[in-house]
């Protein structure tokens, strides 16, 4: 049957521009912080806001933002003009998703009235429409952080806005399969799509601790860090505070798993050579060490460029994909059980 004759096709296609709308959400977001632009908007509505229409309205908008520590403490030199360029990619962040929103609220709607959904489908939908509202309260959790004495966000609330996002986009994902029937043969049983998975849940952690503490603008070498495989770890604090809030640490434990991780991709290739190249096992081995390879070398890039906003935020969204790729293997071995 092609996907087109499939009964489920519009929801299938919702879904899937779910998925597409989160990731380009997530990429928005990297390139809103990446700009220094994500404190820029001192206020949070609900609903949203219009942007400012005319040069009074700018002024006002100004204003508001001269209330907050990153203007007292990093930006006091600014202009509106200057406030201006800071200004457009917050907003953009904020109403695409809004506008996420809607476009998940009234298609939701038009097929729960045509009753499109399958049996048991819409609880899900119910927990998508929940996780995507909790996103936006963590957001602005983020930001609030950042609204107070300190002019930054904190390293935690961006990590857990940045997973709350890959929650959601894996659940999309996940459930946009459950309307995909397999074509693949039956596969064995394997645990290393969901060893991988949970490693790479922690990668993608510390890469947001990474990210929230600037700690990737420290070393712009790659594999080594300055001339040392090991740099100096040492951090004032103990215990929990050097593996969280240790630039220097966060950012070698980032590389550490991002090279476990690299070095077990090729162990599940290996381990699955000899399976049916259709088996879904041997396909999400093959997808994901491709995948590992481009990850590493997007990693690399950042580092290089000093954190240039291309490699950045391309990193970010590979990041997302690999996570695609193994949640597909699991989706696709647990429908073959």
């Amino acid at each position: 049957m092609s996907l087109r004759s499939n009964p489920h096709f519009p929801v299938i296609v919702w879904l899937t521009s779910g998925c597409v709308l989160v990731l380009f959400m997530v990429l928005l977001g990297g390139a809103t912080r990446l700009t220094q632009s994500g404190l820029s908007m001192v206020e949070w509505s609900p609903l949203g806001s219009l942007p400012p229409m005319n040069e009074a309205d700018w002024q006002r908008e100004f204003e508001s933002y001269q209330t907050s520590p990153e203007y007292k403490i990093l930006n006091k030199h600014f202009s509106v003009e200057d406030f201006k360029e800071i200004y457009w990619f917050e907003f953009i962040h904020r109403m695409t998703g809004r506008f996420i929103g809607i476009v998940f609220i009234i298609p939701f709607l038009w097929f729960l009235i045509r009753h499109r959904f399958p049996p048991g489908f819409l609880k899900k939908m119910l927990l998508l429409l929940l996780l995507g509202a909790l996103q936006g309260v963590v957001g602005w959790l983020m930001v609030k952080s950042g609204l107070q004495k300190n002019p930054h966000v904190s390293h935690y609330r961006l990590a857990a806005h940045l997973l709350m996002a890959l929650t959601l986009f894996g659940f999309i994902f996940w459930f946009m399969l459950d309307l995909i029937p397999g074509k693949e043969k039956s596969t064995r049983s394997s645990r290393w799509p969901m060893g991988l998975l949970l490693l790479l849940l922690l990668q993608i952690f510390y890469g947001a601790l990474t990210a929230g503490l600037k700690a990737g603008y420290l070393y712009p070498t790659f594999p080594l860090m300055g001339d040392r495989l090991i740099p100096p770890l040492s951090v004032p604090g103990s215990g929990w505070e050097v593996i969280l809030e240790g630039q220097v640490a966060v950012q070698f434990i980032h590389r550490l798993i991002a090279f476990t991780l690299l070095f077990l991709s090729m162990a599940f290739f290996y381990s699955v050579r000899h399976v049916d190249p259709r088996n879904p096992l041997r396909r999400g081995a093959q997808l994901f060490i491709l995948g590992m390879g481009i990850q590493v070398l997007l990693g690399a890039l950042t580092v290089w460029t000093t954190v240039h906003i291309v490699p950045a935020v391309a990193h970010q969204a590979m990041a997302f994909i690999l996570t695609a790729i193994l949640l597909w293997t699991l989706h696709r071995m647990q429908i073959q059980k």
